[in-house]
């Protein structure tokens, strides 16, 4: 569906991550080494500098940040006194960490690439999506102790965790699929099955409505998709950038954030500031986490 979408944010390097939390959007920015929130007028504060790269953020209970550092394959928190190592997931993590979700209980699920993605994409082009080295999700449990809980995913990547609790949906962008998980009480995961095949969508970043179904944001296709458990998509919404990940928030939760950038491939956007969020109404709110 082409709807009209207006500009919110501009001049970002690669946004990502998006979550919608104390009245406004944060995101991390890859390139420019920050997580930076901004509100409804367009006003723009940096939170924290991530010197390893930004990417996945969430909040602990008792409401201190915590964020993805990609380069270093951390997991890092922010105390009052700045930014400190909340775990180390290098044991774990065969390539840059990169999106997470953290549930009620503050365990935070964590993906990684897996594999040196630009390098392949430049020695073996498409032949990547068939040939790649898979990745293990960690889970990271409020003490910084680091669980693997689940592996051979191809690329995980936006994670989302139903109103319930019981649920874990993360977009295996490189299997061209969404693959749920059920969450025991102690935070393990079983039951793995696919949520949703896409057939040649590229899933990066997602979030959940409110009616059990997905947005998800196809860089390969410069749009936003919302689909139904079982594949079935119910609008489509094209973007004039690639399209990297979605969010839902504003004062009623139907604002849907959409995050892009003129390129995927990094060398190429740490070079310009080709980045924006521009935002869109939807008829049904956002829920579940992030």
């Amino acid at each position: 569906m082409n709807r009209a979408l207006d500009l919110l944010l501009d001049g970002l390097y690669f946004g990502e991550s998006p979550r919608w939390h104390d009245g406004r959007l944060w995101f991390s920015d890859f390139f420019d080494h920050q997580v930076k929130a901004v509100d409804s007028r367009g006003s723009v504060e940096v939170i924290v500098e991530v010197a390893n790269q930004p990417s996945g953020l969430g909040w602990l209970p008792d409401g201190r940040l915590l964020v993805v550092s990609m380069l270093d394959r951390t997991l890092m928190r922010l105390d009052d006194e700045g930014l400190v190592l909340h775990a180390d997931l290098s044991g774990i993590a065969t390539f840059h960490t990169n999106d997470m979700v953290v549930d009620g209980a503050g365990r935070a699920y964590v993906g990684n690439f897996g594999f040196d993605l630009d390098h392949a994409f430049a020695t073996r082009g498409a032949d990547t999506f068939a040939n790649h080295d898979t990745a293990v999700m960690a889970r990271v449990d409020p003490d910084g102790s680091v669980h693997a809980v689940a592996d051979d995913l191809h690329f995980p990547n936006g994670t989302v965790i139903t109103p319930s609790g019981h649920t874990l949906i993360v977009a295996e962008t490189m299997a061209n699929r969404l693959t749920a998980f059920d969450i025991a009480p102690d935070g393990s995961l079983s039951g793995r099955r696919v949520w949703a095949d896409l057939g040649r969508r590229l899933p990066d970043g997602i979030c959940l409505d409110a009616d059990g179904n997905v947005w998800l944001a196809n860089p390969a296709g410069s749009e936003c998709v919302l689909v139904a458990e079982g594949g079935e998509v119910l609008d489509v919404i094209t973007t004039e950038q690639p399209c990297l990940a979605c969010m839902l928030g504003g004062e009623n939760g139907r604002t849907l954030y959409l995050v892009t950038c003129s390129t995927s491939v990094a060398s190429v956007a740490a070079a310009a500031r080709t980045g924006s969020i521009v935002t869109t109404q939807v008829d049904v709110p956002g829920a579940g986490r992030p």
